[in-house]
């Protein structure tokens, strides 16, 4: 695991109760200790360090007892694949089983869309904020998670820009530097992050700062060509090879010579498709559609996804030996909601580059006008930040936010001044809303399904579905 992947918080002892507290180590903040449950705010600035606490992860019960991990940054990977940090043998372990990661709200573990779950402390969780001396059940194996006494210090650009991103926050430097790294050694990179985050921008960036700069720098989207043809495009084919054949075609892997290949969406690459570009990565070399010969390429592979490649291999929807030749560097861009800090420096480079004239665009500037963009969730990130300027530049005017845009990243507001049972049942609706949207993207749109993770009657979530207006 890189350490870009790694966070930027740093927990103090646990207090009497066993509860975790958290401090900034920044130069010039305080040292008043911030419990983990502050706002959502608050608790960002305590998260925004350069160093993380380190913990370790113990085998209590099962094979390999007594077995230690000790962290170098904010995350360890566990299952039974040889790709984790944390390597668990056991049948019941699944190959990426969960992740632990300290993140802006504390310690937290994710199942991996695993075959027998996670137990966090008796209480089987999708996601769960972990404390000092929690257990975590992995089928048979049980892990303690603690924290060490020390810190690890992690590695941060000096630059706010890289390429065409821009970030002055820890996690946009985070990235650079580990962009830097990357542009300098003639590696594989997975680029992974929600959609909108400027996956594709960092694979050019990425590659105009390497030595193969001017060499072509070719894409191929996995999920926007029919499976049929996807084949033809990579790797080429020869004359007469299927129906429409009437000439030899080279594929990228030629065309993009001494190059680079950025495939985008590698996730949606066909089964049949994995272990040809398997050959590539382990061998070099390729063979067109229709051809007995194979030939060898000079190319680096840069992929992206949207998804987390590590559940994919866990549902046998992505071979495990590409994942571990794809994952050589792993690089995964923030959302805009994790870093709001860099909205003002994204709004300016947005509009310079849509040409806006600012003496026409000065409410588009204004402090009160970034704020309200700060407190927007960003669903589709940059892209849609991007997309919403855009919109304003036509009507020359703040236009208002969409219901999805507008949605806050934080909890939402209460009024003192309402009832109690009003000002309840708006959180409450705000809750369900939230939730009934992510359980069915999860499931895609199965409701029976849906209604198991949710441990409810499928009748009664149908009856929530229809209170909030949400379609399955």
């Amino acid at each position: 695991m890189s350490a870009l992947d790694r966070g930027r918080a740093a927990p103090s002892s646990p207090d009497a109760k066993g509860e975790s507290q958290w401090r900034t180590d920044a130069a010039g903040d305080g040292d008043a200790p911030l419990h983990v449950t502050l706002p959502y705010e608050h608790a960002r600035r305590a998260y925004d360090a350069s160093t993380v606490r380190r913990f370790r992860l113990t085998v209590a019960e099962g094979p390999g007892t007594g077995t230690t991990w000790e962290s170098t940054g904010d995350t360890c990977s566990v299952g039974s694949h040889p790709l984790n940090d944390f390597t668990v043998e056991d049948s019941t372990v699944s190959r990426f089983h969960c992740e632990v990661r300290v993140g802006p709200r504390g310690p937290q573990v994710k199942d991996l869309d695993s075959l027998n779950g996670v137990i966090l402390d008796g209480v089987q969780v999708v996601e769960g904020v972990l404390r000092s001396g929690s257990l975590l059940r992995l089928g048979r194996v049980v892990l303690r998670f603690d924290f060490s006494a020390e810190n690890n210090r992690l590695p941060l650009s000096e630059n706010a820009r890289f390429g065409t991103l821009v970030g002055a926050s820890v996690a946009m430097r985070g990235c650079f530097a580990m962009m830097e790294r990357a542009a300098g050694r003639d590696v594989t990179v997975l680029l992974e992050g929600e959609t909108g985050t400027g996956k594709s921008q960092a694979a050019l960036a990425i590659h105009q700062a390497s030595a193969r700069r001017d060499a072509p720098f070719l894409i191929v989207d996995c999920g926007a060509i029919p499976a049929h043809l996807l084949e033809s495009e990579l790797f080429g084919h020869e004359k007469g090879s299927f129906t429409g054949a009437v000439q030899r075609r080279a594929g990228v892997f030629e065309e993009a010579d001494g190059g680079t290949v950025f495939l985008d969406e590698i996730g949606e690459l066909p089964a049949e498709l994995q272990p040809k570009l398997l050959r590539v990565l382990e061998n070099r070399e390729i063979r067109r559609v229709g051809s007995n010969n194979y030939q060898p390429v000079d190319v680096r592979l840069m992929a992206a996804t949207h998804r987390d490649l590590r559940a994919e291999v866990n549902a046998g929807r992505f071979r495990s030996d590409l994942f571990f030749r794809l994952a050589v560097l792993r690089l995964l861009l923030p959302p805009l909601r994790q870093r709001p800090e860099d909205l003002p420096m994204l709004v300016e480079g947005i509009l310079d580059s849509l040409r806006a004239d600012p003496e026409r665009t000065g409410a588009l500037r204004t402090p009160d006008f970034l704020a309200r963009l700060r407190h927007a969730a960003w669903p589709g990130n940059v892209r849609e930040l991007r997309n919403y300027l855009e919109r304003c530049l036509v009507f020359e005017e703040a236009v208002e936010l969409s219901e999805e845009e507008a949605r806050r990243v934080g909890p939402p507001e209460v009024d003192p001044t309402q009832p109690y049972a009003d000002q309840r049942r708006h959180v409450v609706d705000d809750f369900e809303r939230r939730y009934l949207r992510a359980l069915l993207e999860k499931h895609q749109g199965k409701v029976a399904q849906a209604a198991v993770t949710a441990g409810m009657d499928r009748v009664h979530l149908y009856r929530l579905l229809r209170r909030h207006g949400i379609k399955p």
